[in-house]
């Protein structure tokens, strides 16, 4: 859903889901319920910036290839591949755990107040030193506090 040094890009049915080999209009769904509940927790806690970790995205891609390895979906040519463009390096991208459990792992994340990102405010808030990962809050502003994830819709 969210890649390193790509602050607030959030990547709908990208690498690492399932949604090439699931129902597709399903898999929107559940990546636009995950971004929006994400961005009203960052609402709610005053953040305005998030970016996901170098190593959450390292043990993602570790994760899915993982998983992948002991399918034949590694061993053929095809476009899962890269095989339809030559030269290019061949990886397996989609993650074949299955869409119930990729769900899992995106509603664990957000149960846990998103670990494996970091959010921030930016200057434009009044707060721009202002950093939480999952440590918890770090800060040079004595105002700013973490209030607990609430979601509506539970």
């Amino acid at each position: 859903l969210a890649m390193a040094e790509f602050p607030n890009l959030f990547i709908v049915t990208g690498p690492g889901s399932p949604a090439v080999l699931s129902n597709v209009l399903l898999a929107i769904e559940q990546h636009v319920d995950w971004i929006s509940d994400c961005l009203c927790y960052m609402r709610s806690t005053g953040f305005d910036i998030i970016e996901a970790s170098r190593k959450a995205e390292d043990d993602w891609v570790r994760h899915v290839n993982d998983v992948a390895s002991p399918t034949l979906y590694t061993h053929s040519d095809s476009w899962y591949m890269g095989a339809n463009i030559p030269g290019k390096p061949r990886a397996f991208m989609p993650y074949v755990g299955g869409a119930a459990k990729y769900r899992e792992f995106c509603d664990e994340v957000a149960d846990q107040d998103y670990p494996g990102f970091t959010m921030s405010k930016s200057a434009a808030t009044g707060h721009e030193n202002t950093v939480v990962s999952p440590k918890g809050p770090t800060s040079t502003d004595s105002q700013t506090s973490r209030q607990p994830r609430s979601n509506p819709a539970s």
